[in-house]
């Protein structure tokens, strides 16, 4: 209904079929964050698919093949699945992701 009445804009991105999340709003700066399987999306309020920022973040291959020697879904449980988007200050977001479960955090300078 709401692409019919053209009061929204979809996200091209989501053509990938990843698995969204987490959202981070930055309303003083007019961004999201949307933590992804194996990505992490930086999209402009204003035009969610103008000047999109992607990082690829995926689990290190050797987790994913002792993931899979688990007896874990290679496609739906083997990724680094991002959960966490969390403020860490101005020009920085600490980001935490399931890394094919070996969690795995880091930062992000947003610049």
């Amino acid at each position: 209904d709401l692409l019919l009445s053209n009061s929204c804009i979809p996200f091209l991105g989501s053509t990938e079929g990843l698995d969204f999340r987490t959202l981070l709003l930055d309303e003083e700066r007019g961004r999201l964050l949307i933590g992804a399987k194996d990505h992490i999306f930086l999209l402009n309020l204003v035009d969610l698919n103008k000047n999109v920022k992607k990082i690829y973040w995926p689990a290190a291959k050797e987790k994913v093949e002792l993931c899979k020697l688990a007896g874990k879904d290679a496609h739906t449980e083997c990724s680094n699945f991002v959960r966490v988007l969390q403020p860490y200050n101005r020009t920085h977001v600490y980001v935490c992701g399931t890394g094919a479960f070996h969690p795995l955090c880091g930062y992000i300078e947003l610049g």
